[in-house]
Formats: structure tokens, sequence, C-alpha cells
């Protein structure tokens, strides 16, 4: 294959390229401890409606078999308001670390996002040395509104998912009204929102049992193995001057 590759692509390093095949996914195994899934909210209100709505998801994740740990975004400073060594920073990045997947949880404000929803994405870093946290895991998203039903965050969250390269699963929630979606006790209410809600969490937890062993081989690059290669290339040749 490495000669007809040389020869069809003289652009292709023929040792760097991986073609993929069904066999190298038998040969990964499977995880036997229950999934990790890390749920953020955006907002600090007493009553924050993402953050219930969060806290739904992670009571339907548990009864799914898995273990869930959800941020508390109070007492998180601004990006570049701080040291990346704050305590809360580093409690955020310790757990993007653990979760094999992530649920993010936004109230939509003036058509967008939350700052704070935004502020915990920045604080979460693409790389960490050899370690990229949130590469490869699968993420789901939700929002909340105060009034009629709109998806302008989900979809901005979606860019950002595709940005911190994560597989955002297909399916989303968007919860209108959502002052009128949840009783005293915080508990959502029964309705066609929180199937939809049950729908994307059986979602997640599918794709997350399906892709999180194989994770670093669907994202294994050949631009990323030809520049290690040329970097171990360089590093050997600086060492023979």
């Amino acid at each position: 294959m490495s000669l007809e590759i040389a020869g069809a692509l003289p652009n292709v390093d023929a040792d760097l390229i991986e073609v993929p095949s069904t066999s190298r996914f038998a040969l990964i195994g499977s995880s036997t401890h229950p999934p990790r899934f890390l749920l953020l909210y955006g907002s600090l209100r007493t009553r924050s409606y993402s953050k219930l709505l969060a806290l739904e998801a992670a009571r339907l994740l548990e009864a799914m078999g898995g273990e869930t740990r959800v941020f508390d975004p109070a007492g998180l400073p601004l990006p570049d308001g701080a040291s990346d060594t704050h305590p809360k920073v580093q409690e955020l990045r310790e757990l993007a670390r653990w979760s094999e997947a992530m649920v993010w949880s936004s109230p939509e404000r003036h058509g967008a996002m939350s700052g704070i929803m935004k502020a915990q994405i920045d604080w979460i870093p693409l790389s960490q040395g050899a370690l990229r946290p949130t590469q490869g895991k699968a993420l789901a998203l939700m929002q909340v509104s105060g009034g009629s039903q709109s998806f302008n965050t989900v979809n901005q969250l979606r860019v950002l998912g595709r940005w911190m390269r994560m597989l955002t699963i297909p399916n989303q929630s968007s919860v209108p009204k959502a002052w009128s979606e949840f009783d005293e006790a915080g508990r959502m209410k029964p309705s066609a929102y929180y199937d939809r809600v049950v729908d994307v969490m059986e979602e997640l937890m599918k794709f997350t049992l399906l892709t999180r062993d194989v994770s670093p081989y669907l994202v294994d690059r050949y631009s990323e193995r030809r520049e290690s290669a040329e970097t171990l290339s360089r590093r050997v040749g600086q060492g023979a001057i």
C-alpha cells in the first residue's frame, strides 16, 4: 500500500498515512467503569434554570449508569482576569480531564449564550502539554429561555464544541418559558420538553459508550503525526551536531 500511495500521492508521506480499518477498533478493547460526565451551566442565580436543567440531566445520566460531576461556576474569575493557578480554574480543568463526555446548559441572554457559560469554556484549554482535555469527547447541548423557544444558544454552543474538537451529538434541548417548566422543588415537570431531555441524555450515553475508548484513534491525525515525526527528526539531528 505504501508503494501505491507513493506513486499516486507524491505529497503524502506513505510511512505516516493511516489507512483506516475496522480491525483497528477490535484491538482497542472496552472500558468497564461507569461513563464519566461533566455538566456545566451558565447562571449564578439562586434559582438558575440552566442549573436546574443540568441537574435534571445529571439524574438521568446517573439512572442510566453514569457518574456525574456538576461544576459550580460561582467564584470562577473572568478569563485572563486571574492566573490559571486559581483554585476554581484548577477545579474546572481537573474535571474536564476526568470527564469522558460533557453537557453544556446555558440560558439565552440577548440572543446568545451567557458570559458565565462562555467563561467556563474559555478557561478549558485546547491542550495542556501532551493532553487535550476535550478532544474526541462526546458533548450534549441544552438551553433555557425566559420567552419563546429559541435555538441561538445551542447553535453557538455547537460551534464552540467543534472548536474544542468535541463530538457534539445531533440531538439537543431548548426549553422555552423555563420558569413554567420546573416545580417549586426545582424538578422539571412532565412535558414534551422533558421527554426531549431524556432523548438527549440517552443519545449522549450511547455516543459516550461508543466513542470513549476509540476517540484517541478517531482523532489521530496525519498532519500531527507528520509534525511529530519532523520534530523528532530535528531533535535527533540537533543531538548529532
